[in-house]
């Protein structure tokens, strides 16, 4: 791969060695100015809201931003970089400078992903690109494949998960520069770590959004997301800033692929969904690697995930699977508040489903919302599905921000650690789990004045449904927040952290030699349940090349193994005839090459 810049519509792309062009779409406005570099150049208003100037001699990192007819100086919504905080100057950034060191990654297929979830700003104790590059080694030792990288757009403050961004080309200039963000991603490649961005097209953070100010029908007023006016997708100048900007990250950072947030809340009237277009230029245009697509959506379909004819990934490559979650978290510490009700009625019947067929609500109807839930899913071939026990929503978004470990035990939390990393969806693991990591991690943010008063009452309101109502939820606002969720890398030099490690180790070192393999022509249709008791059960896989089954126990009782086909390939402790608490056993049966 080259380096290369991604020629955007919006913002300051360089058209000619010597010559930058500013361009700017803001149908609310009769006049803007280009301040660059303290000299202030009239922009001239062209069709249909746009305004445009070229200017010759920009020098790299030069400081810009839109002054409007009342003397207000805004960033450029499509700046690649910020000097510092969200309304302040934008740079202009030279996307072809950074040299890379592995342009020869050629990525890795999806069947190998093992996705690891981090957020930059709390991953180590400096919060940057640079800094994360140390963990790099040890999480290609440990088995990771691919990391995903919560969002890193420009939002209000320093701290923050990144799910309010504002400038959706521009990493947050508190983790670091474009070019750290690059040599972050090229020592990824350099471990063999595929690097995805988590990227949110759904809204836009409460701070530092001027498009309202600049271009009112950048929103559909009449149409609502829970964070405020649904964005237009269905204009020409909103779209083009939308759809460009998951290509820009892919070509312009080496990026491996993408997760789209709350794609739920994308309403789209348009003959082709914004999506679906992302989706097509994508595969369009990059042909020299995989690009793997994952998308976050709480409506259980699989219409954005078809396979053809030779199981490829036209669109979407997965679908995070939130329903496997909530009946694992269930079955794991029995709490049945909130949505976790629609899951507590014999939940290991329900982890079974989801392991044997994808989603457990398949068109039944929900008991929390009182409508009917999801599609048929069991023809998705397994790998269709991104699973996890843990993530940055389920933990932060409890009062406390507890992580698994705390609220199941050590012992149990371990073994359905293992059904994850054994099973042939695909696993995630949310940073720190990999070494049993007890820290909290909390919602926090940056904000000040009224809008962190809002934050703060709006966070205390929301547990009336979640676990932790009653409890004193901690100020978002406050750096210990941020501080407290800091993971403690200490602990892997621990007994207990060694002794995480050595079996997250072990698991992902059998899933790459035994299972992977089992997945590369795997089709839809292959899980099925075994059987299924008070906190057991058992499911099975086929597939062309062999059978791959799995029992779990985390009930009070030592349960009968059921007639499982194959060789014992992993036991969590060793079984006999039966299997005790807090125990999974998994057999493989290979079938002759014919």
């Amino acid at each position: 791969m080259e380096s290369k810049s991604f020629f955007k519509s919006w913002g300051a792309e360089r058209v000619a060695d010597d010559e930058v062009r500013f361009r700017l779409w803001a149908t609310g406005q009769q006049r803007v100015t280009l301040r660059l570099s303290g000299q202030d150049i009239e922009m001239t208003p062209q069709a249909d809201g746009w305004f445009e100037t070229r200017v010759t001699g920009v020098a790299a990192n030069a400081e810009y931003d839109f002054v409007l007819a009342d003397g207000t100086a805004v960033p450029d919504p499509a700046a690649r970089a910020q000097k510092d905080e969200v309304s302040g100057p934008s740079l202009v950034i030279d996307p072809a400078a950074y040299r890379w060191q592995n342009s020869e990654w050629q990525g890795r297929p999806w069947e190998e992903s093992v996705v690891y979830e981090l957020h930059i700003g709390t991953f180590t104790a400096e919060g940057t690109f640079r800094a994360a590059i140390e963990k790099l080694p040890m999480l290609a030792e440990t088995g990771i494949t691919m990391i995903e990288v919560l969002p890193v757009s420009q939002f209000g403050g320093n701290r923050g998960w990144g799910y309010d961004g504002v400038l959706l080309y521009a990493p947050h200039a508190a983790y670091g520069t474009p070019d750290d963000f690059k040599a972050f991603i090229d020592a990824a490649h350099g471990h063999g770590l595929s690097v995805v961005l988590d990227i949110v097209l759904n809204h836009f953070g409460p701070e530092g959004n001027y498009l309202p100010l600049l271009s009112p029908d950048f929103f559909h007023k009449e149409r609502q997301t829970p964070w405020g006016a649904g964005i237009a997708y269905d204009v020409d100048a909103v779209r083009r800033y939308i759809v460009e900007a998951p290509l820009y990250w892919l070509q312009e950072y080496h990026l491996d692929g993408l997760r789209f947030d709350a794609i739920d809340q994308i309403d789209d009237p348009s003959e082709k969904h914004v999506l679906v277009e992302i989706a097509e230029r994508i595969r369009a245009d990059i042909t020299d690697r995989p690009v793997h697509l994952t998308t976050e959506d709480c409506r259980n379909v699989t219409f954005l995930h078809p396979r053809d004819e030779n199981g490829h990934a036209p669109l979407f490559t997965g679908e995070w699977n939130d329903d496997f979650h909530n009946a694992v978290h269930v079955l794991a510490t029995g709490e049945d508040h909130a949505y976790y009700q629609d899951f507590a009625d014999r939940p290991e019947q329900r982890v079974a489903r989801a392991l044997a067929e994808g989603f457990v609500y398949q068109g039944e109807v929900s008991k929390q919302s009182g409508e009917p839930r999801g599609v048929k899913s069991s023809s998705q071939p397994p790998v269709a599905f991104v699973d996890f026990i843990q993530n940055h929503d389920q933990t932060g978004n409890r009062a406390q921000g507890d992580r698994l470990i705390t609220l199941a035990g050590a012992a149990r939390t371990q073994v359905l650690l293992a059904t994850l990393l054994v099973s042939p969806h695909i696993p995630l693991l949310f940073m720190g789990e990999e070494y049993g990591e007890t820290r909290p991690f909390l919602f926090f943010t940056d904000f000040h004045g009224d809008l962190a008063k809002a934050v703060r009452e709006g966070r205390a309101r929301e547990f009336e449904g979640h676990a932790g109502h009653g409890e004193t939820v901690p100020d978002p606002n406050d750096i210990t927040t941020f501080e407290q969720s800091k993971l403690n890398w200490s602990h892997t030099g621990t007994p207990e952290g060694q002794q995480w490690l050595t079996l997250t180790r072990q698991l992902l070192a059998l899933r790459q030699t035994h299972i992977v393999p089992l997945l590369r022509d795997a089709g839809g249709d292959a899980g099925q349940v075994v059987s299924t008791a008070e906190g057991f059960l058992a499911v099975r896989w086929d597939f062309p090349q062999g059978t791959l089954s799995l029992a779990l126990n985390v009930g009070s009782h030592a349960q009968p193994i059921p007639d499982l086909p194959g060789d014992t390939l992993f036991a969590w402790p060793q079984a006999g005839t039966e299997l005790p608490p807090n125990a999974i056993l998994v057999r493989l049966a290979k079938r002759e090459a014919e």
